[in-house]
């Protein structure tokens, strides 16, 4: 947490001996080393590690060969519910057929299969994972929109729209629009009839849909300040650009999923902006923006944070980059002090959720925009998880 002087001195303290030991081809722990930096246990997705630690602990002359076999089977299963879980979204999302009408939109309904994983693996969240990956496709469509198709006044139209949340006035649009908008009425009315069924959890829909409704009104924003030209102080920037990685629609949907274990309570929490969405908001928006930033000046975008900073304090765009990667740091401390704080009031199964946005954030954009290039750690990781199974 912040202000910690002597965890702070114990974290350089090790990262340097772990730098030396993954430096030194002698050493038997390289390879361990190695992942320790790429994957500190607090920042790591828990499945996404798993399949390391099975081969690692396969390597250990003293391993409990029971155990070893239990943690394979368990994998293969669970592989093999994901395998299910994705065909069913890729089967919807080939029936919608928006891709035919937004071509120039990203095609990212693995990546946002594999979102939702991280967001919560366990096998009783098969529900919450299938409708979190709809909702995540659907909003990089929604990010497209803004971002390079819409002109200003449709876009104005479509988030006015979607603030109403009807079809009046939607005829005058593009017809990519307007079978967008309806895709995403529809999806949340599915949403609803499925969670009406058993009448737990009523309430939970409205907030779903506010959190789409926040998302728009974020994106036609930064659309109004790039039909403007105007560039934003880094803390106007902020503000907005923190709601705009879409956290604030993934969290509500999220909690939906886990049906009766997210009371009204957690939902009016989510509202009150919280510090550990705020700062795991922070930790996705300044990620992304580091490594995107020039891909998306080339595509015609609103400034990064990394443009607003360099504007704003003058300074070039390699020590903006380390000023803004302190701004990560202090923002994994906040939110690490919050998930304790909180943890006396509100489920650590519920905090986890929110707290896993932020280490995909880590996982897709630590070393480059892997939901846009999919190569690297995201293929390996879709590999891992999705294709190849353990040999037993």
């Amino acid at each position: 947490m912040n202000g910690e002087i002597i965890l702070d001195k114990a974290l350089a303290f090790t990262t340097k001996k772990l730098e030396e030991m993954a430096m030194d081809f002698s050493c038997p722990y390289r390879d361990e080393a190695k992942y320790a930096l790429r994957w500190p246990i607090l920042k790591a997705l828990p499945r996404l590690i798993t399949k390391h630690h099975i081969s690692t602990y396969e390597k250990d002359p003293l391993k409990n060969n029971v155990l070893l076999k239990f943690a394979k089977l368990d994998y293969n299963a669970m592989q093999k519910l994901y395998q299910k879980e994705l065909y069913e979204v890729s089967r919807w999302w080939k029936d919608l057929k928006l891709m035919k009408e937004l071509y120039f939109a990203r095609d990212r309904m693995v990546e946002s299969y594999i979102w939702a994983l991280g967001v919560f693996y366990e096998p009783k969240y098969s529900y919450g994972r299938i409708i979190l990956a709809k909702i995540a496709v659907l909003t990089i469509l929604l990010d497209d929109i803004y971002d390079v198709y819409g002109t200003f006044d449709e876009l104005e139209l479509f988030t006015n729209a979607i603030e109403r949340w009807d079809s009046i006035g939607i005829e005058k649009l593009p017809k990519c629009m307007k079978v967008l908008y309806r895709a995403i009425l529809k999806v949340y009315e599915e949403i609803e009839k499925d969670i009406s069924k058993d009448n737990i959890i009523p309430y939970a829909i409205h907030y779903a849909k506010e959190g789409m409704k926040r998302q728009c009104r974020a994106y036609f924003a930064e659309a109004k300040w790039f039909h403007e030209g105007y560039m934003p102080t880094f803390e106007e920037y902020m503000k907005v650009a923190i709601v705009s990685t879409c956290f604030y629609v993934y969290v509500p949907i999220s909690f939906v999923g886990m049906g009766v274990a997210a009371s009204q309570e957690v939902f009016e929490w989510v509202e009150s902006d919280p510090m550990l969405l705020k700062a795991s908001g922070i930790i996705g928006r300044l990620m992304n923006d580091i490594t995107s930033h020039k891909f998306e000046q080339e595509r015609g975008h609103i400034d990064s944070a990394v443009e607003c900073y360099m504007k704003q304090h003058e300074v070039s765009e390699e020590d903006a980059i380390i000023e803004l990667a302190k701004e990560i740091t202090k923002a994994w401390k906040d939110m690490i002090e919050d998930y304790i704080m909180k943890s006396t009031k509100l489920s650590t199964v519920i905090l986890m959720r929110v707290l896993n946005h932020g280490r995909l954030s880590e996982f897709f954009y630590k070393k480059e925009d892997g939901y846009t290039f999919v190569h690297g750690d995201t293929k390996h990781f879709i590999t891992a998880m999705l294709i190849d199974p353990i040999p037993i």
